[in-house]
């Protein structure tokens, strides 16, 4: 029992409850049987026959179970076969267990043990049960033996009036709640009468695991109280403030919210513990083909450098102090109601108001592209949001003109120019590009000799035979702060044409003294029609050091310009401590610390060379660097020269020494075992701030936050408008062709000009064979003794060879992997983000920090063998682009095990919290109070955090009063005889390390 079950004590034996029951005279449905597991079945023999096989030398005893509808087949060899033909014949009926097979077509148990229910010896424990116990059990150890072990435990506890039996819930409780007392609900769990008392039983022993753990965490949270953090306040006019003035947008409400609760953490004497759920991407993009205003007229957003100067919305010039290029990022057009359009990703922001709010005085609002186009329309279908117009501004030098502007504007607005024919003709960019009063002076031109006024004296028109011109006039009107919209009627294109009144758009009388007065009201603003995907296109953030941080876009669009994490990092340096972020690959950290260092600026060059005067340095510490980088880094962090550090493992490593550590961020929790995180936190002088991020919360996450021990924010603003991702399961040993079309589905992207990754559990260049899984791992789940049956993992190198002189021939196949030297896998991922390589063979790590849109397949092989998040993070990498993703889980499991359902769970939903959900049911949660991640070895035998949420959160309330009335328990001996067998030396030290 120890050995297979890690059953060590009395206690562990009585708390090991059954699995299920079966009803005596009911017959375990054969047909739901799961393939590749060990089971336990009461069934009833159906035929026995012995078969000979070679030649007669051999024997064979087949025995047929049934259960009325399916059957199943035990198969019996050797000198088992004789003491089997003798006690199973027909019509008897027994407990077999075995792992489940397939042969010929037909389940089957290869040498089960067996016990049969109708003999007195062996089961009279077990024949005077209504309710047969089943229980979780092992080839070595069937669960009937283990079902005769707990009745003779409990016999003997009965005869000795329960003496030793600790009962850790306090009897006003107890009662109060209407639990049965402790010996009864263990009668009750293992030799039950009926239903209700299973269920009495359940609710009781559910209650002592969630109490008790919850005394324990409510007593750890009183010590938390007590221990001496540092508190790190944000400080006025410090680092914090000068990096928020510098940022080229505004936080959203949801990122204040957040901020602030992180603020008020720190701000106390005791260690911050916050999980911040997510995912935070800074965005805030245009395409490097959309257009800035400059004092010299339109540039391209990819031409922009800092330093430049651009168009604020009021009319003042303002410099560019950041350039942050994005990568190939979703965008959106939004069409405006004069016809006109402007592209920027999902989080870009625009400073935007609404119908009624233009009479009511309300301020105007900012909003992202995704909330605008998630909340685009008003009740009857009108547009809710308008864009204001911009101040016009002089563009150009003065006085550089060839020809008078109101000239040229009659010449081509009259179609009599003789160096270019009227379909042809266009307003040329040094007339667009220069002072308004000339810029208006041209417009009056073209007005002057092609405009015409309606009887109403209110519309305003110009109609020209030239497509181009007419997107001129537009362009003018806009840029003095008018509307304008270009239509098609037939070969000629008519420009409607409203202008400020400031602005005549006649010098001739006749026409001028046409025109009507018109309202006063703001007619001016365009609404956002409707909001198009527009593709997949390369992008680029740019910061204005202006108050309101705004620039004018495409057609005289104002538009404005997260950081969770990383303002948290800066109030902890304002306050004289040092923050580091701990990231789980060097590409994941590399890339951290490139995006920290640009949103800084020169605040991240502190005491260097043009630092600025509140900076502090941003150093990168991981296992590859340099010597000389190396030592410079653990220099800075060991003097404080250094305020931020962004790492990998190498950061946990002992030489690394900080001044003082005073906030630990940990990025993607799921890559870090409880113990990385613990040695980076005892690096400082008092418990540091913890800040752990995750975008797909796994089973210990989830169920520390159910428990209540770590307080938990949440950004809920998840990358939209990325491309749908079709996920499908391949059974690669049931159905071989699946597997073939696989191979040929990635070649279809390919020759479309897509890319794929093929990615494997092992490299393949190892001198040892892989290693085992722990019994402690989610695949674990299936049977221990089963582990050394499988072959071994899928190798990068293999599957590369494999694909590159089979299926895939001709393609430009290439591997990667952690082994390969820091500049090999930059170059061969260089070469995968230039479209140089088509099919990328990897192992994890790309799971993270790889993004490469044109990359649309995904094919995973022995899925089973990778965890629910792994495979969420996976797929991930595909479906980033405008062309939809595919992902292949290929898989041996076969269809009825839960490997394979773990697998169609995946490929149902997208969504990453709903798979936490399900990885929790499948996988358990994990030792709670010990250093398993994830898997089979749970200190919670009975509880569940899905199901049992409710009894979760009302014992967590009984034992908050019960801990803040008694903190040592010294009014509660069993609670705390309870409390000291669930903490053992190692999980109390886990405990108080958090």
């Amino acid at each position: 029992m120890a050995e297979q079950l890690d059953l060590r004590t009395v206690g562990d034996l009585l708390h090991h409850y059954p699995r299920r029951y079966a009803e005596r005279g009911e017959l375990t449905r054969l047909s739901d049987l799961p393939l590749d597991e060990h089971v336990t079945v009461v069934a009833q023999v159906a035929d026995a026959r012995v078969h000979t096989f070679n030649r007669g030398k051999g024997q064979r005893l087949e025995v047929t179970l049934t259960d009325g509808s399916g059957r199943l087949q035990l198969v019996f060899f050797g000198k088992g076969v004789w003491g089997a033909q003798q006690k199973l014949l027909p019509g008897r009926r027994g407990m077999f267990a075995g792992k489940v097979g397939v042969f010929n077509r037909k389940l089957q148990l290869a040498h089960p043990d067996y016990m049969l229910l109708d003999e007195q010896t062996d089961g009279e424990d077990l024949a005077r049960f209504q309710l047969l116990p089943l229980y979780p059990a092992c080839k070595q150890l069937p669960s009937w033996k283990i079902a005769q072990a707990v009745q003779l435990v409990l016999r003997t506890l009965q005869a000795t009036d329960w003496r030793g039996l600790v009962d850790p819930l306090p009897e006003p409780l107890r009662t109060g709640r209407g639990l049965v007392p402790l010996p009864e609900a263990l009668v009750k769990v293992h030799g039950p009468r009926s239903k209700a008392e299973i269920a009495d039983a359940q609710q009781r022993l559910k209650w002592d695991e969630a109490f008790v753990l919850q005394v324990a965490l409510a007593r750890r949270r009183g010590k938390e109280a007590e221990l001496p953090a540092a508190p790190r306040k944000p400080v006025a006019g410090g680092l914090l403030d000068a990096f928020d003035a510098r940022l080229p947008f505004t936080l959203t409400e949801g990122q204040r919210q957040v901020s602030q609760e992180i603020f008020t953490d720190l701000g106390t004497e005791h260690p911050m513990h916050r999980l911040l759920q997510g995912e935070v991407g800074s965005g805030k993009a245009q395409p490097l083909d959309s257009l800035v205003l400059t004092p010299d007229g339109f540039r391209k957003m990819g031409e922009i450098r800092v330093g430049d100067l651009v168009v604020t919305p009021s009319g003042e010039i303002a410099p560019v102090d950041g350039v942050f290029p994005q990568g190939e990022r979703e965008i959106w057009r939004l069409v405006l109601s004069d016809g006109s359009s402007v592209e920027s990703d999902d989080e870009h922001l625009w400073i935007v108001g609404t119908r009624c709010g233009r009479h009511g005085g309300d301020a105007p609002k900012v909003l992202s592209t995704r909330e605008i186009r998630e909340d685009l329309t008003t009740s009857d279908g009108e547009p809710k949001w308008y864009l204001p117009a911009a101040v016009p501004v002089d563009l150009g030098c003065e006085g550089n003109l060839p020809l008078d502007p109101y000239l040229l504007g009659t010449l081509l607005g009259g179609g009599t120019s003789r160096h270019r024919p009227p379909h042809d003709s266009f307003v040329p960019d040094m007339y667009k590009n220069a002072p308004v009063k000339d810029r208006l002076a041209v417009l009056q031109g073209l007005m002057d000799a092609g405009g015409t006024v309606d009887t109403s004296g209110c519309g305003l028109s110009f109609c020209s035979v030239s497509r181009a011109l007419a997107e001129d006039v537009a362009w003018l009107v806009r840029s003095l702060g008018g509307c304008a919209r270009v239509l098609s009627e037939g070969a000629a294109f008519p420009v409607s044409v409203d202008l400020p009144a400031r602005f005549p758009p006649f010098r001739l009388e006749r026409k001028a003294g046409r025109l009507a007065e018109r309202g006063t009201h703001d007619r001016f603003r365009r609404g956002i029609r409707r909001v198009e995907r527009a593709g997949r296109k390369q992008a680029q953030c740019i910061r204005v050091r202006h108050e309101d941080r705004a620039y004018v876009t495409d057609n005289f669009t104002v538009t404005h310009n997260t950081m969770v994490a990383l303002r948290a990092m800066l109030t902890t340096v304002d306050a004289s401590g040092q923050a580091a972020m701990l990231a789980p690959t060097e590409v994941l950290a590399q890339q951290h610390h490139r995006s920290i260092t640009e949103m800084m600026g020169e605040l991240a060059e502190g005491g260097m060379l043009g630092g600025a005067e509140q900076g502090t340095k941003v150093v990168l510490l991981t296992g590859s660097m340099g010597a000389a980088a190396r030592r410079q880094a653990l220099l800075d962090l060991a003097t404080g020269e250094a305020g931020i550090v962004v790492g990998t493992h190498a950061l946990i490593e002992d030489k690394v020494q900080f001044h003082d550590l005073g906030l630990v961020v940990v990025d993607e929790q799921h890559r870090f075992g409880v113990e990385q995180r613990d040695a980076l936190r005892s690096k400082g002088r008092q418990p540091p701030h913890l800040l752990v991020m995750t975008a797909t919360p796994i089973p210990r996450t989830v169920a520390m936050t159910v428990f209540g021990d770590l307080e938990t924010s949440v950004l809920d603003q998840l990358p939209a408008g990325r491309s749908p991702i079709a996920t499908h399961v391949v059974p690669a040993k049931d159905k071989p062709h699946f597997l073939t079309r696989t191979w040929e589905r990635l070649r279809e992207e390919a020759e479309g000009g897509h890319q794929a990754y093929v990615v494997c559990p092992r490299i393949g260049d190892e001198d040892e064979p892989p290693a085992r899984k722990s019994a402690g791992s989610a695949e674990s789940a299936e049977s221990v003794e089963d582990e050394g049956e499988k072959r071994p993992p899928l190798a990068v190198l293999d599957i590369a060879e494999q694909l590159s002189g089979g299926p895939l021939s001709g393609l430009r196949v290439e591997p990667l992997h952690g082994r390969m030297a820091p500049e090999a896998k930059d170059e061969v991922m260089r070469r995968f983000a230039a479209g140089e390589v088509d099919v990328l063979v990897a192992t994890t790590v790309i799971e993270v920090g790889v993004n490469v849109p044109n990359a649309t397949g995904m094919v995973i092989m022995d899925a089973d063998r990778f965890g629910v998040s792994q495979l969420h993070q996976l797929r991930g990498r595909v479906g980033r682009g405008s062309a939809p993703g595919l992902c292949l889980l290929v898989t041996d499991a076969p269809e009825a095990a839960p490997a394979r359902a773990r697998l169609e769970a995946v490929a149902g939903t997208l969504d990453g919290f709903e798979l936490s959900r399900i990885d929790l049911e499948q996988r358990r949660e994990g030792d709670v109070l010990g250093q398993a991640q994830s898997g089979v070895r749970s200190s919670l035998r009975m509880l569940t955090v899905i199901e049992d949420e409710d009894v979760i959160a009302a014992a967590r309330d009984e034992a908050t009063a019960l801990v803040a009335a008694d903190p040592a328990l010294e009014r509660h001996p069993e609670l705390r005889t309870a409390l000291e067998a669930l903490l053992d030396e190692e999980r109390e030290e886990f405990l108080d390390k958090g």
